[in-house]
């Protein structure tokens, strides 16, 4: 037995290097399906698709979906100007996966957005990112570590049931929460660190941290994985 199949939406890079190879390449971290791995779920990775459907017919062949991190996105998307520090755009990796969350939640996959995959789900829902805050990443390539405490109660309390340390690496976070989302941890400068659908027809989370970069702790992933087998 493989487990559930979990979709992981990719990167898009035009340069990557491997081997004798420099080229054009969609690409993901290992980490994300170590951990879906770990967790006992078969990992299936969703390269941007512009094809009209494309992220429905995706959708309907999974069992969960996780939307990985990854660059900032356009501001454009939540209606706001530019802000100097935030990074260039990526509008093909922002149209695929903002399509992979109205698709999943539209069919009541389980869903997990990770970081970036956090704001998506919380801009996809009509809210707002904060574009730049400090000490919430390490220097360039390399995470911090900082505090996050589950909001009691919560579904995330659950799965984390007292404050946890996590590997972070953001300057963008939620600002403005998206219709039917509610915050369910906090670091603790009140950053928004989770965020969760309790009126969802499947479970649907946002983290802000990066689970993937910790295999030692494999709860949120393990909830994912087990809400898709059922």
């Amino acid at each position: 037995m493989t487990g559930p199949l979990i979709g992981l939406s990719t990167y898009l890079e035009s340069r990557a290097r491997w081997g004798v190879w420099d080229m054009a390449a969609a690409l993901l971290p290992e980490g994300y399906h170590r951990l879906v791995q770990a967790a006992g779920g078969l990992a299936a990775m969703l390269p941007p698709d512009p094809r009209p459907g494309a992220a429905q017919q995706a959708v309907r062949h999974l069992d969960g979906l996780v939307v990985a991190g990854g660059p900032d996105v356009d501001p454009a998307r939540y209606g706001a100007e530019r802000d100097d520090r935030t990074g260039p755009p990526a509008p093909e990796r922002d149209a695929w996966e903002l399509a992979l969350i109205d698709a999943a939640m539209e069919r009541g996959l389980p869903l997990l957005g990770v970081c970036r995959g956090m704001q998506l789900l919380n801009i996809a829902c009509g809210g707002t990112l904060v574009q730049h805050l400090d000490g919430h990443a390490g220097p360039p390539g390399a995470f911090a570590e900082h505090t996050v405490t589950p909001v009691p109660g919560s579904a995330l309390a659950r799965i984390l049931p007292a404050t946890v340390t996590v590997p972070t690496y953001h300057h963008q976070a939620v600002q403005l929460l998206g219709a039917g989302l509610v915050a369910c941890a906090h670091a603790e400068d009140g950053t928004v660190e989770a965020v969760e659908m309790p009126g969802a027809t499947a479970w649907t989370l946002g983290v802000q941290w990066h689970p993937e970069a910790d295999r030692t702790d494999l709860r949120v992933m393990r909830a994912l994985v087990g809400q898709a087998g059922h």
